[in-house]
């Protein structure tokens, strides 16, 4: 059982940068960032493992994951923040390498955090 913590969200203006932390307490194959909005499907972010990141077209540059050297902590930089960008921002673990590596949004996350809430201001 992988254990995950987030922490960094809070409000802020549009315009404006933000930056998640999410520790798991094992490493595993990769991690990802979802987000959650009242009425809409969860949302597939950004993922990371040992291969170039991928993200959503809707955070394309803007956010920027990356983990730490012992690979078990991961960061959400979120920059030019937007009013849809508001929403629980959910961390994800996942120990299957077939979906780190190629998986579609809705195949990865074997653990989950219980999210941390961003709210963007117009």
């Amino acid at each position: 059982q992988v254990e995950l913590a987030e922490s960094g969200g809070g409000s802020v203006q549009a315009g404006g940068s933000l930056r998640l932390s999410c520790t798991a307490s094992y490493k595993t194959y990769c991690m990802a960032w979802f987000r959650q909005t009242p009425g809409k499907e969860r949302e597939g972010l950004a993922v990371i493992s040992d291969r170039p990141p991928r993200y959503a077209d809707s955070v394309k540059g803007r956010f920027t994951i990356s983990l730490d050297d012992t690979k078990k902590t991961v960061f959400l930089e979120m920059n030019n923040l937007k009013p849809d960008d508001s929403g629980t921002y959910i961390c994800a673990a996942d120990v299957h390498i077939a979906d780190c590596y190629a998986g579609s949004w809705p195949h990865i996350g074997d653990y989950w955090g219980n999210g941390t809430l961003v709210t963007v201001s117009s």
